[in-house]
């Protein structure tokens, strides 16, 4: 009723000083919400920006796994069972993959009694569909998330390692790159032999 007063009267200042602070907290309201739009504009834009990835094949094993493209390979070793990739903001920050073909049928138990081989204990599934066992280790000093992974007499293990204050920002990441961890599968039965025949055909 007070934005209805004839000419010439005035309106209280209370009034006119509660509509200057509604005025003014409108304008707020609306800055606040430029900013946060530029804020949600900006996260999608360094979304779109992330580093593109490249990826690594092992010469004597055929596993493979994604790595970013500006991450520092390590030497190969002499024996190619795997290759390691290092952050070059942080050298401390690493990937690797690496394999073998010696399988122990017994390992030792925490408490130092041999045990049948634990790996049943199967609590990951790749995006390629093989399972496998995937454990976190949180040290003083250096974290580590490792995947490992069995098919035939092979032994494939990927494992993410980092400065143990910076892990929980590299959590994810190594989570996604042992998910893309891929493995060359073997194949049994009739499937696998129609296979070697034609191999042997060629």
């Amino acid at each position: 009723m007070l934005n209805n007063l004839p000419r010439g009267v005035r309106r209280p200042r209370s009034v006119v000083r509660s509509q200057r602070v509604e005025a003014c907290c409108n304008w707020r309201v609306v800055v606040y919400a430029i900013a946060l739009c530029v804020m949600l504009w900006s996260c999608r834009a360094s979304d779109t920006q992330s580093p593109t990835w490249k990826t690594y094949r092992n010469p004597r094993y055929s596993f493979e796994f994604p790595y970013p493209s500006n991450w520092i390979a390590a030497p190969m070793p002499d024996n190619r069972d795997g290759r390691a990739f290092r952050d070059p903001q942080d050298p401390e920050v690493e990937i690797l993959g690496v394999a073998g073909d010696r399988l122990p049928e017994i390992e030792l138990a925490p408490s130092g009694q041999k045990t049948p081989h634990q790996f049943t204990q199967k609590n990951f599934t790749t995006q390629q569909g093989v399972t496998g066992k995937l454990y976190v280790e949180l040290r003083s000093d250096i974290s580590l998330m490792r995947l490992t992974l069995i098919q035939g007499r092979i032994r494939y293990y990927w494992q993410g390692r980092s400065p143990s204050k910076q892990f929980p920002n590299y959590y994810r990441f190594f989570y996604y790159v042992a998910g893309q961890y891929r493995i060359p599968l073997q194949l049994e039965g009739r499937e696998g032999e129609r296979l070697k025949e034609g191999d042997s055909r060629q």
